[in-house]
């Protein structure tokens, strides 16, 4: 008897069939003449506009509010609400509501992007994420309309808010945020609003049902307390936040031209702080920056936020994973101990492996770039650009949307090559090597070990 083969479509795959789907139909929209206020948008502009916005990032070539019309700006606005929320569990929700059934399928992909822990009720769960997104960016809307006096209409204050929970930095005014820079009720509404799309949907579930005194997680004594995964999300943001914030304050306070003034300064330096969080707005010119500030940029941007967030990077956990690696064994000690646990060594080889994989794309797309950027060009010539391409790679792969300028000047090849960033830095590394080796069959045997000189 014979069988015919099946294809088999692999659980971790169906985000990358699905965010391709959305950055297809986002492209083909975008490239309607509706969608543009004068003239045709090239295809190009218009694959990098859909999957700047599908994959939150917010790199842009072109000035979204004056040259898209509000028929485009609402295309835009509607890919970064589903980039935001995740493809896989927008479908996972709407079969949910329709059938009150999910997939194993579809329980493996959330599951693994959204949770630390599988065993959860995914149903219950999905309606948290769509009641708990859907409640702060009304309130984040709210809160900008009356923060900014009428300058934001409520339009643009929704645009904007649903842009900033989802970390997408998209805005609707050429200078993005930096007429507001001073504007403290508008740097706190964006903050919020961008701090609370990088915890994860898991630990802004915790934290409402903490707040609401219905946590399920650890008592001591009568007072109830985070899981210990969000307390290592929670304590690692706030500590990247406060170190990026005292590190951009200094170095380009410290500029001979320097950007900061008076009161504005602290208040710059923070909000550029937690908009490296792969938020991409920006009440400064990044570009006029100090090299030291875009420095500290690029290694927040790489960090990003939490795990089954709206943020990029390679997230809070790996790095906190990897700094107690390095000082557990700086101590002695062969486990990483994060708190009142041990990391496993399963989670301390996929950070390793996040590790290498990542800084490998970057390297390779910096070396492309270069090439394709200003290859021909000796170094007198282009100096400063290896930083400028530097910045835009780390960008893009952290979804970011940080520029120092270079974006729309970037030759055919160059787009190209960043809306691939863009594209593998929002699903991560890590799901491509899953969905490749999802293909593969396992190995049933271990060679020989043998002992190596390093270092």
């Amino acid at each position: 008897m014979s069988f015919s083969p099946r294809f088999f479509i692999s659980p971790f795959a169906l985000p990358v069939i699905f965010f391709g789907a959305v950055i297809l139909a986002g492209t083909l929209l975008l490239y309607l003449p509706v969608s543009t206020a004068g003239g045709m948008i090239s295809w190009q502009d218009a694959l990098f506009t859909a999957t700047s916005a599908t994959c939150v990032t917010g790199l842009v070539v072109v000035d979204t509010g004056s040259y898209f019309t509000v028929f485009g700006q609402c295309v835009i606005l509607a890919l970064i609400q589903a980039g935001g929320l995740g493809i896989i569990t927008i479908t996972s929700l709407f079969f949910y509501l329709w059938r009150r059934r999910i997939s194993l399928k579809d329980r493996i992909a959330v599951g693994q992007g959204l949770l630390s822990d599988p065993s959860f009720q995914l149903g219950r769960f999905l309606i948290l994420i769509a009641v708990y997104t859907l409640s702060i960016e009304a309130a984040g809307a709210l809160m900008i309309h009356v923060s900014a006096a009428g300058d934001f209409s409520v339009y643009a204050s929704v645009f904007h808010s649903v842009s900033a929970f989802c970390n997408a930095g998209f805005s609707l005014f050429p200078d993005n945020l930096a007429q507001w820079r001073g504007n403290l009720p508008i740097n706190l509404a964006f903050s919020i609003l961008i701090i609370l799309g990088g915890l994860g949907f898991a630990v802004l579930v915790e934290i409402f049902e903490l707040l609401a005194g219905r946590s399920p997680f650890l008592k001591t004594g009568n007072r109830r307390e985070f899981s210990w995964y969000a307390s290592i999300v929670l304590k690692t943001t706030l500590f990247l936040l406060l170190a990026g914030w005292a590190g951009i304050y200094v170095s380009e306070a410290a500029g001979l031209n320097s950007q900061f003034s008076g009161k504005e300064s602290v208040l710059a330096a923070f909000f550029q702080s937690v908009t490296c969080r792969t938020a991409g707005f920006n009440t400064i010119n990044i570009g006029d920056a100090t090299n030291v500030t875009l420095l500290f940029m690029i290694v927040l941007i790489y960090i990003g936020g939490a795990p089954g967030s709206c943020a990029g990077g390679i997230k809070v956990t790996t790095f906190r994973t990897l700094l107690a690696y390095a000082w557990s064994h700086v101590k002695g000690r062969d486990q990483a101990v994060v708190g009142r646990f041990a990391v496993d060594d399963e989670t301390v080889n996929k950070s390793f492996l996040l590790l290498v994989f990542s800084l490998g794309v970057i390297f390779a797309a910096v070396v492309v770039l270069n090439f394709t950027e200003g290859g021909e060009v000796p170094h007198p010539q282009a100096r400063g650009l290896f930083l400028e391409i530097l910045f835009e790679v780390v960008s893009a792969f952290g979804t970011a949307g940080l520029s120092t300028g270079l974006t729309p000047y970037l030759s055919l090849a160059g787009k190209l090559i960043i809306t691939g960033l863009m594209f593998v830095g929002r699903l991560g590394p890590i799901l491509f090597l899953a969905v490749i080796r999802s293909y593969q069959q396992p190995a049933f045997y271990r060679s020989p070990e043998e002992s190596m000189l390093i270092g």
